[in-house]
């Protein structure tokens, strides 16, 4: 048993409240339960009760044993000197305040029906992938869309503290921010780490001063990824060298160490020289990318913007030096997705944010037009009924097996409250 179930008993009174008596034999009235704000100190606030002829109003803590008080150390914590009453499963031992007065105690499994606890049980017992895989497709529909709704945007907040980070180091350029979240995307699981590191080691203002040649950007993106040729024999790999080396004199760049970008499992479009080149085209063709990009509104003008393609080395190139049958190598619609995913609408969230402004409707609209996402997790979701029609489902599916199923939270979860309920 956790203390989360006895969290929800407490919150949805799941006991029988009529006639409660403390462990010292006094009688109690609940006359509010008190307000359940998951934060810091006591677990429910401004609680009212009646103890005897007394009333009271307070904070309530819960635990599963009442030795747990000074298991964590409650007893030192001023948060808890005006705690009312101790909630617990069982009463072990009796707790006293700074003033040597014991803390009443209600020992709540007297009070809650089996069939609770039998529910409880059904819920938690072990199954192959989650605790809820055989009720879960029962859910009502309205529950699940208001709950899908919800994780959606815990997951845009998780996705935001990152951008926030970024602002701080960056000193509030949003442009240079969005270039360093582009380039981890456009070297997707592999090498998106390697990627973003190359990126923060450009400053943004030299991406800025030589976007107009595009061998520039090339040469900065594949310098600082030690991609270059040790020993170039085309003419185009000694230029990039050459241009590399001059501007790293040129602004005081600072090379870096990272681990070598991964070809390996990678398909020749995916090769990492094939995204670097691209991405180096994508600055080279817009101006003001983050501006754009926020004034898009719609998937189709996303796209367009993103309807790049690689320079003439690359057409006919996947590596340096070993020429392939010409290709234009634009970016896919189904590469473009993911970006819109993983970096436009987190982006898109966090500066409507930062301005105070709520544009939800929008993102939800823009992911509700994307095909979802094709992982195990989405696939296997499908096994139990629950299908992903659309990228705003598979991200909200996304969050709730990652911050909820793997984390054993079915009583902080809208689904495993309303099996409970049922």
């Amino acid at each position: 048993m956790k203390e989360d179930f006895l969290h929800y008993i407490w919150l949805y009174k799941k006991f029988d409240f009529s006639n409660l008596v403390t462990s010292q034999g006094e009688s109690l009235t609940i006359i509010h339960s008190g307000f359940y704000l998951q934060q810091a100190g006591p677990d429910f606030f401004n609680a009212q009760i009646t103890i005897g002829q007394q009333k009271w109003a307070g904070n309530i803590e819960i635990h599963l044993k009442s030795s747990d008080w000074y298991l964590h150390q409650h007893e030192k914590d001023s948060n808890y000197d005006n705690v009312i009453l101790h909630v617990v499963w069982q009463h072990d031992i009796s707790v006293f305040r700074k003033d040597n007065s014991e803390i009443p105690v209600l020992e709540l499994k007297k009070y809650v029906a089996n069939e609770e606890l039998i529910k409880y049980q059904s819920l938690i017992a072990t199954k192959s992938w989650i605790y809820c895989e055989n009720q879960v497709k029962d859910i009502a529909l309205f529950v699940m869309e208001n709950w899908l709704e919800r994780l959606f945007f815990e997951r845009l907040e998780r996705k935001s503290l990152p951008i926030e980070g970024l602002l701080n180091e960056t000193e509030n350029d949003w442009e240079a921010v969005l270039f360093c979240l582009l380039a981890k995307n456009f070297g997707l699981n592999t090498n998106g780490e390697a990627f973003f590191k190359i990126a923060k080691s450009i400053p943004f203002s030299i991406i800025r001063k030589e976007a107009l040649d595009v061998a520039y950007l090339e040469a900065l993106l594949f310098g600082q990824s030690n991609l270059l040729p040790s020993h170039p024999e085309d003419n185009y790999s000694k230029e990039l060298k050459s241009w590399f080396d001059y501007l790293v004199v040129k602004y005081k760049i600072s090379t870096i160490q990272i681990e070598a970008v991964q070809f390996f499992k990678h398909r020749p479009d995916n090769f990492p020289t094939i995204r670097l080149a691209q991405l180096g085209m994508l600055y080279h063709v817009h101006r003001n990318l983050f501006t754009k990009i926020i004034e898009a509104k719609t998937v189709n003008e996303i796209y367009q913007l993103f309807d790049v393609a690689v320079s003439s080395y690359w057409k006919t190139h996947y590596t340096f030096e070993k020429t392939s049958p010409k290709k234009e190598k634009f970016l896919t619609q189904s590469f473009i997705d993911l970006i819109i995913v993983n970096t436009i609408v987190p982006v898109k969230f966090a500066y409507a944010k930062s301005q105070g402004k709520d544009d939800s409707e929008q993102w939800i609209e823009l992911l509700t037009q994307l095909k979802p996402e094709k992982n195990s997790i989405i696939e296997k979701f499908t096994l139990f009924k629950i299908q992903a029609n659309n990228a705003f489902q598979s991200q909200a599916l996304l969050q709730l097996k990652n911050e909820y199923c793997n984390a054993k939270r079915c009583l902080q979860c809208a689904i495993g409250l309303e099996l409970l309920k049922n």
